[in-house]
């Protein structure tokens, strides 16, 4: 669990927090193997031991005073009693003790869940196909789900779902696959003439991966699109307007988390459902009207078209409930550059904690890739996480991919969490509170609910029933109590600022932003930097230099250096982009999903690409901090861009001949190129451009500083320049 602070020296009172006008929060990756320093969490079987405040239900630490007979709760100071068992616990020497007196961090084992029967473990998947598409987007889901079947594990069990307006249920467990097709009316209220369960029971629908695998993948080939006559003879005379790309995505996801619901708990813990897109759902229940809002993203929607939205996203978070209840987790692959109005469908997968991917073209996609490394790295489900803070300081709002608890503040449900997962909160002070001398030092405790699948053995060699055997269900908690300084000086604040949890957080706030007005987005941004401008210069106006002359660049600061060229960088974005041309808007909707789950480190390099320059393929030359044609004056021929999503190799045009393009394997820029690709939990797309014969359009891009705020590329360096001059200007207005 790694949790990462904007401000690691908390302000001791409000006016110190307003004074210094940074983000105060933190960023949580629950699921990380170790600390943000690397460090594991010390590990035991007794989390069932651990005691809680009678106050609060906050987890007894390290931190927390500890008398013969008594403790005192970190989080609020309560002192709660030590029953005898409890006590003699804590009372053995050092080398036994339990793990809460060993680590402020502990994972620990709840008992009950632990060797459960065969069947309860047993990990579903289903993918659901768009049949309302090409051959190529057929043959792309085919290409991945076979990567899928060799990334699940022995004992899994596998679901094939196909929907246009139609329903297909694949029973693979026989000699030959059959399916099994239910039509959806038209005018359907939500419901089908006929249960899924009686047209095929689950047990025949979810098939053993070990013993059907090649049937699973002979019943793949089997599926086509659905052909024009198909359509016609599906649909009543006078509905033209559905003869093609007939998609009922919104009652097929529908029937299918109901048909997985009703064994939730018996034949499964946690389902994942691979929802596979061609373009926007256009028939039946959860239909949406992709006509009256192409433009919906380019500014500030209408009384009558937020109406509308919300009616049509209504349907998607009503769907979203249900998955979550029903223990399923929802990953939407849209494959299309067709306008699919992702924006209403993104509440899906967001809250049942699954993920949204957005591919333009088949040609290009790694999806078989992408779905590869989701399904290979270790992930936890049923989560259930709670942020405590100790009395002089709250939650103000909190971001990420879960499902908030309709009962408790701050619980948060999360189907789904793998290691990369992260979830951002920010703080503000109680009413009338600060820290002081005489009060405890601010606590911070994130207490992390879960459950894992433990393989117990090898399954190579042993029948599907023994292969699911040996498996078990894990119930375990993690729990993470930290202990901050205060100052009550603002330089101790902006020195330990961590500019990647501010942007991290400042991205959450101006996606939320976003979503009712772009434009005052884009304006709260910016005054927030003035803002922080402004503050910085009043507070180093004693050691100021230059003749008065107002610091935009924070030289006095190294740790807010950063922060104006990430400001730039979101507003040149196409999270902010006021004009819709060129944006198109469910590649908007992508990125508020993919931005809103990465750690910060990695979302700094989505937001502000790290360019390198290479000697050679073997010499590394130097990390430029700028991102404009500046860094061509350099002898280096040779450049890596890594904008977390795409990796650029750059070879200037007065490349010497000699210089082998494209970089051999065995090269140091070529090994780091791999290194980079294996650490992303989305594969970058790799691209070799040679400025002597190669369009450079995709490298100049990002570029950032050269642009202007409208996103124009600009014949000279300027635009980041201009766009510091503008602030410098408004900072003068206030009075600096």
């Amino acid at each position: 669990m790694a949790v990462r602070p904007s401000l690691a020296c908390f302000p001791a009172e409000p006016a110190l927090h307003d004074s210094c006008a940074m983000p105060w929060g933190v960023a949580v990756t629950p699921f990380a193997a170790a600390d943000e320093r690397g460090t594991p969490p010390a590990t035991g079987d007794e989390g069932h031991l651990l005691p809680r405040c009678e106050s609060c239900f906050a987890y007894f630490s390290i931190l927390c005073p500890l008398n013969r007979w008594s403790w005192t709760c970190a989080v609020c100071s309560v002192d709660n009693d030590l029953p005898a068992d409890t006590a003699a616990r804590y009372a053995l020497d050092g080398a036994h003790d339990p793990p809460e007196m060993r680590s402020a961090f502990v994972d620990l084992l709840l008992p009950g869940e632990e060797d459960e029967p065969a069947a309860a473990p047993t990990p579903v998947y289903v993918a659901a196909i768009d049949l309302s598409s090409s051959e190529e987007f057929l043959e792309l889901v085919k290409s991945a789900l076979l990567a899928a079947l060799e990334a699940l594990s022995p004992g899994s069990l596998f679901g094939l779902f196909t929907f246009s307006s139609k329903i297909g249920l694949y029973d693979v467990q026989g000699p030959i696959p059959i399916v099994k097709n239910v039509f959806i009316p038209y005018d359907s209220d939500g419901a089908l003439h006929v249960d899924l369960e009686d047209v095929m029971p689950l047990c025949s629908f979810l098939a053993p991966i070990d013993s059907c695998k090649n049937s699973i993948a002979e019943a793949l080939e089997t599926i086509k699109p659905m052909s024009s006559w198909e359509v016609a003879a599906s649909t009543s005379e006078g509905q033209d307007h559905v003869l093609h790309h007939t998609r009922g995505f919104g009652i097929a996801l529908d029937v299918l988390v109901n048909y997985l619901s009703s064994e939730h708990g018996n034949a499964f813990e946690l389902a994942r459902i691979f929802a596979f897109l061609s373009g926007p759902p256009n028939y039946g229940p959860g239909r949406l009207d992709t006509t009256s809002f192409e433009d919906h993203n380019a500014g500030k929607a209408g009384d009558v078209d937020n109406v509308l939205r919300q009616d049509q996203i209504s349907f998607y978070k009503n769907l979203a409930t249900s998955a979550v209840q029903a223990g399923a987790c929802v990953d939407i692959f849209a494959i299309t550059n067709e306008y699919t109005d992702l924006a209403s469908l993104k509440v899906l997968s967001v809250e049942s904690g699954g993920s949204l991917f957005l591919y333009s073209s088949t040609d290009e996609s790694t999806l078989p890739q992408d779905i590869y490394k989701m399904l290979s790295r270790p992930y936890a489900f049923g989560c259930v996480m709670r942020l405590r803070t100790s009395s002089q300081f709250k939650i103000a709002n909190s971001y990420g991919h879960f499902f908030p608890d309709p009962q408790y503040m701050h619980v948060q449900h999360i189907n789904c969490c793998d290691s990369f997962a992260t979830y951002s909160y920010d703080f503000e002070f109680e009413k009338d509170s600060r820290f002081s001398r005489k009060t405890s030092s601010p606590i911070l405790q994130i207490a992390f609910k879960y459950t894992v699948l433990v393989h117990h053995g090898d399954t190579s060699d042993v029948s599907n029933s023994d292969s699911r055997s040996r498996y078990s269900l894990q119930r375990r908690i993690r729990v993470r109590t930290i202990q901050y300084n205060t100052t009550a000086n603002i330089w101790d604040l902006y020195d330990f600022v961590d500019p990647d949890v501010v942007l991290t957080i400042l991205v959450h706030q101006v996606i939320l932003a976003s979503l009712s007005d772009l434009v005052e987005a884009r304006l709260l941004l910016q005054d927030w930097l003035v803002t922080v401008i402004t503050q910085y210069n009043k507070a180093y106006q004693n050691v100021a230099s230059g003749g008065g002359a107002i610091d935009v660049s924070f030289l006095h600061c190294s740790q807010l250096q950063p922060l104006s060229r990430f400001v730039f960088s979101i507003l040149l974005s196409p999270l902010l982009q006021v004009s819709s041309e060129g944006i198109h808007p469910d590649y908007r909707t992508y990125l508020q999903c993919l931005f809103s789950t990465l750690e910060p480190a990695s979302l700094r390099q989505a937001i502000w690409p790290t360019l390198i320059s290479y000697s050679s393929p073997d010499v590394e030359a130097t990390v430029h901090q700028s991102l404009s044609r500046t860094v061509f004056t350099g002898e280096s021929p040779i450049f890596l861009l890594d904008a977390y999503s795409d990796i650029l190799v750059y070879y200037s045009p007065t490349t010497s001949s000699a210089i082998p393009f494209p970089p051999p394997r065995d090269c140091l820029l070529r090994s780091t190129i791999d290194r980079l690709k294996q650490e992303r939990n989305k594969t970058p797309k790799l691209v070799f451009i040679h400025g002597a014969h190669d369009d450079t359009t995709a490298f100049e891009k990002y570029l950032i500083e050269d642009q202007a705020l409208d996103g124009s590329l600009l014949t000279s360096s300027t635009g980041f320049n201009s766009f510091l001059d503008e602030v410098s200007r408004k900072v003068a207005e206030h009075g600096i």
